[in-house]
């Protein structure tokens, strides 16, 4: 019996420091900036909508699940270019982290928004951050590409 409950408070507890760690490294990877910021760039010339979600998540009234299906149009089309546009089909692990992270804050924003309007903010901001990141990758790639 004591061995089954120290096996369950290890496994429990090496869930919980993995989901840690998880999120750190995507909010790691989130907050780290880059020389030139392309993402208003590529939002303009692909009609990207993330970062009028960002202005429009400091107003109070609003609609989140608006705003979350722009996103998801975003996220969509960024990663679509990303992979077939760019000519580098390959995501390498911190790109799969932030996609399994947008989708995981999406889901977050559907349930939370029902019983708590802020932490559907924050899941919504933070998947805005993702899609910029996403997209200043892009534009980092297209200039290096232009510029070889």
């Amino acid at each position: 019996m004591l061995e089954l409950i120290v096996t369950s408070i290890i496994t429990v507890s090496s869930v919980l420091m993995l989901g840690y760690w998880f999120r750190y490294s995507c909010l790691l990877i989130l907050s780290a900036q880059t020389t030139r910021d392309y993402a208003a760039d590529i939002a303009t010339a692909n009609q990207l909508s993330f970062l009028q979600v960002q202005a429009q998540l400091r107003e109070n009234p609003v609609d989140l699940d608006r705003l979350q299906s722009a996103l998801d149009r975003d996220f969509a089309l960024v990663t679509y270019l990303i992979q077939n546009a760019s000519g580098q089909g390959e995501w390498g692990m911190e790109d799969r982290m932030l996609q399994l992270n947008y989708r995981l804050m999406g889901a977050w924003c559907s349930i939370s928004q029902s019983f708590s309007p802020e932490a559907g903010r924050r899941a919504l901001d933070e998947m805005s951050m993702i899609i910029s990141h996403f997209a200043n990758a892009m534009g980092e790639r297209a200039a290096a590409g232009a510029a070889a």
